[in-house]
């Protein structure tokens, strides 16, 4: 799965357990990107476990340093290693492919506030393309190009385009980008609770010709055949 941000993991749960999760894979070391890891530790540490397998935690380049400074205040608990017990904490290279079970991530850094990385998932008959945090880049439709499904970021209102220095796109960049990339189809995630979907998904329609979602709650895309 990518990201694992605030309130992620208690949805996680209603679908499957995480024990059964083969690998987290996180685009940058913003607190709504990965605060989750923590109580999905304790899970898999006090949790019914039937294997004992580590489950790979895959961050950005110096993400594993700045997860083991906040994790320091709970370490009296435990007198092991309280991530490396029950992740095997991994640093993905952002120029190199990662290949996780039959599936296969490529990486483009964003425009963002710090070090960010969009991802593409490749395999099991089906690719998309998560844009992470971004205000828009070429970098990140290219690495887009012609996949199923283009999950990107909508935080801004459009009026709030010009605004600068920014580290976010409006669902109206977000559409263009899935324009430039020829995505199949676009779905708008990462929006504020003030903007209504249906306004999301009709500045989105005003420049992207593919079918476009709003993501929520049990949202679920199913790609290729």
């Amino acid at each position: 799965m990518a990201d694992l941000g605030s309130g992620a993991f208690a949805k996680l749960l209603q679908y499957r357990s995480a024990e059964s999760i083969d690998a987290v894979v996180v685009s940058h070391m913003h607190a709504d990107h990965f605060l989750d890891v923590i109580p999905m530790r304790y899970a898999l540490k006090y949790g019914r476990r039937s294997n004992g397998r580590r489950v790979a935690l895959y961050l950005p380049p110096g993400g594993e340093e700045m997860l083991r400074r906040l994790t320091e205040a709970f370490t009296p608990e435990s007198q092991h290693d309280f991530i490396g017990e029950v992740f095997d904490v991994r640093t993905y290279e952002p120029g190199r492919t990662l290949r996780v079970g039959e599936l296969e991530f490529r990486f483009a850094p964003t425009s963002h506030y710090i070090p960010t990385f969009a991802l593409r998932c490749d395999g099991c008959g089906g690719s998309l393309a998560y844009s992470a945090d971004t205000a828009p880049d070429e970098r990140v439709a290219e690495l887009a190009q012609a996949v199923d499904a283009f999950v990107c970021e909508a935080t801004l209102r459009c009026e709030e385009e010009a605004e600068m220095p920014r580290g976010h796109s409006s669902a109206r960049e977000a559409a263009a980008m899935a324009t430039r990339a020829a995505a199949g189809r676009l779905v708008l995630s990462h929006y504020p609770a003030t903007i209504e979907p249906a306004e999301l998904e009709r500045e989105a329609r005003a420049a992207f010709a593919g079918p476009v979602s709003v993501a929520d709650d049990g949202f679920r895309l199913t790609l290729g055949g």
